[in-house]
């Protein structure tokens, strides 16, 4: 293993620190807050769906999951509670997997 990529790793992360620190106390708190989550965590949360959702491996996969994951953007699109979303897409891909 070579050293070189965890020493940059580790600079970058202390150099985001930085920035943070240097930028954030420009910044209302609010707006700052508002901007982390709705620039960085969505888009992020939602690549990683999707990247769980369509590949197993190396490859692109269209199994029981695909069909749980529409299930789960409707009932979050209708404003169901979490636990219903969560418990739906699950018994979908159960569902489907056990017919499959």
């Amino acid at each position: 293993m070579s050293w070189w990529p965890v020493l940059v790793l580790c600079a970058s992360a202390y150099a985001l620190k930085a920035l943070g620190l240097a930028i954030g106390a420009r910044l209302d708190h609010e707006t700052s807050a508002r901007w982390s989550l709705e620039i960085v965590v969505v888009p992020v949360l939602a690549a990683l769906i999707v990247i769980q959702t369509f590949t197993a491996g190396q490859r692109f996969v269209l199994d029981a999951r695909t069909p749980a994951l529409l299930v789960a953007a409707v009932l979050v699109w209708r404003k169901a509670p979490f636990v219903v979303v969560a418990l739906s897409a699950a018994a979908t891909a159960a569902l489907l997997r056990l017919v499959a």
